[in-house]
C-alpha cells in the first residue's frame, strides 16, 4: 500500500464505533427476540465475535476501559460517533478536542451492546459464563461512566473526554441517549431529564444537539444546536425505560407536531433548533436527507416506545407496557411478525386510563400486558 507523509491512507475503512456495535450487537439481539431463529444467529455470530474483539482491542485505544475513536487515515473522519461532522464535538470555548475522543453516548452503546449479546448467549447457546463476563464488563463501564463523565454542576454528563482525558464541558443531547442504553444509575435520571428540558436545550420542537448558551450554537447548523428526530426519539424511549412517561410523551408530541409542518408529514434528517412560538415553524436543514432512514425509523420507534413493545419469540410472547399521551386512544398493527407468525394487534386505552388489547393470531402467540 502506498504511503502519504509516512501514513498509510487507508489501512482499513473508516469505522464508526456506534454504527458497527449497533449493527452487530443490538440488531442481532433484536433479531433473536423477534424471530427466535438460532440458524440466523449462527450466521451472524462470527461477525459479532469479531466486533467484540474490535471493541476491546481497537475501541479502547489506551486500555483504560473507555471507548475512544481516533483518525487512522489522512482522509479519515475526525469525529466517528453519530455526530460525525468534523466540528460537532467542541470544548466549552468552541475549540476542537485533541484525539482520541471518548464521546459519552459511545460508552452507553457498548454497555447496551454487551448486555444484549450476553442475553443471546444465555438464551440461544446456554453460554452462561461467557454471558456473565459481558455483563461484568458492561457493569464496569457503567461505573466508569458515572465516575469519569458525570457533570454534577450541570446535572448531566460531559459530552466526552479528549485525548488528554480532559472533560469536554459542553451541554449536548448525547447524554440523553444514555437512558435508552440503560447506561446510567436510576438516581441520576430525574435531574438529567430536567436538564434536557431547560430552555437552552428544549426548543419546543425537540431537544437541541447543543445548548443555545454554548458559544458555538447555531440553530441552522448541522450538529451545533439543530434538532434530530432520531436523537430525540431515542431519548424519549430512554425516558420511558426510567419511568418518566410524561416526559417521553412531550418529545413524541413535539416530533409529530414537527412532522405536520413538512411535505407528506415526512420527517427530515434534521431541522433547525429555533425556539417554538405561535409564529414559528421548524426549518429543514439546507441539504438534509429527505427521506432518511434514521428519521423514518424514528416514527417506528415512537410506536414501539408508546407501546412498550418487546418480544420473546423463543416462547412466542409479546410483552406490552403501554403509555399513551392523552390525545391518543389506540394503536393498531397489522401483520406484526414474531417467529414465523403474523399477528394483528390493537392496544386501546379504556375510560379509566387502563389498557386492553385485542389479538388476531393463527398460531400460539400470547400477549402479556
Amino acid at each position: 500500500t502506498s504511503m502519504v507523509n509516512g501514513i498509510t491512507p487507508y489501512p482499513r475503512r473508516t469505522i464508526y464505533l456506534d454504527k458497527i456495535i449497533l449493527l452487530q450487537f443490538l440488531t442481532t439481539a433484536s433479531t433473536w427476540d423477534w424471530h427466535g431463529d438460532k440458524a440466523k444467529i449462527d450466521l451472524l455470530k462470527p461477525h459479532v465475535d469479531a466486533a467484540l474483539a474490535w471493541i476491546d482491542r481497537d475501541g479502547d485505544i489506551d486500555g483504560d476501559g473507555i471507548q475512544e475513536y481516533s483518525t487512522r487515515s489522512v482522509r479519515g473522519y475526525f469525529n466517528q460517533g453519530w455526530k460525525d461532522d468534523g466540528t460537532a464535538i467542541v470544548h466549552a470555548d468552541g475549540t476542537l478536542p485533541v484525539l482520541p475522543i471518548a464521546t459519552i453516548e459511545n460508552q452507553g452503546i457498548v454497555i447496551a451492546a454487551k448486555r444484549a449479546w450476553a442475553k443471546v448467549l444465555e438464551e440461544a447457546y446456554g453460554e452462561k459464563l461467557a454471558a456473565q463476563k459481558l455483563y461484568d464488563q458492561a457493569d464496569r463501564l457503567q461505573d466508569l461512566v458515572d465516575e469519569k463523565f458525570y457533570w454534577a454542576d450541570q446535572s448531566t454528563y460531559y459530552l466526552g473526554l479528549d485525548g488528554n482525558k480532559r472533560p469536554i464541558e459542553s451541554v449536548a443531547s448525547n447524554a440523553g441517549q444514555l437512558m435508552y442504553y440503560g447506561a446510567i444509575y436510576p438516581e441520576r435520571s430525574e435531574k438529567l431529564i430536567a436538564r434536557l428540558f431547560e430552555k437552552d436545550m428544549w426548543s419546543g420542537w425537540g431537544i437541541r444537539t447543543l445548548s443555545s448558551d454554548h458559544p458555538s450554537y447555531n440553530p441552522f447548523s448541522y450538529q451545533w444546536g439543530s434538532v434530530w428526530p432520531h436523537d430525540n426519539v431515542l431519548i424519549a424511549a430512554g425516558m420511558r425505560n426510567y419511568g418518566f412517561d410524561e416526559h417521553a410523551h412531550k418529545i413524541v408530541e413535539a416530533t409529530l407536531d414537527a412532522a405536520e409542518c413538512f411535505a407528506y408529514h415526512r420527517l427530515p434528517e434534521l431541522f433547525s433548533g429555533l425556539e417554538r412560538d405561535t409564529r414559528s415553524f421548524p426549518v429543514q436543514y439546507l441539504g438534509a436527507n429527505v427521506p432518511q432512514a434514521w428519521a423514518a425509523g424514528a416514527v417506528v420507534q415512537i410506536v414501539s416506545t408508546l407501546l412498550g413493545l418487546e418480544a420473546d419469540a423463543k416462547n412466542m410472547i409479546i410483552r406490552l407496557r403501554p403509555s399513551f399521551p392523552t390525545w391518543l386512544k389506540s394503536i393498531k398493527m397489522s401483520r406484526l411478525a414474531i417467529g414465523n407468525e403474523k399477528v394483528n394487534l390493537a392496544v386501546m386505552r379504556s375510560e379509566n386510563n387502563g389498557y386492553q388489547y385485542s389479538l388476531e393470531s393463527a398460531g400460539p402467540v400470547r400477549v402479556i400486558l
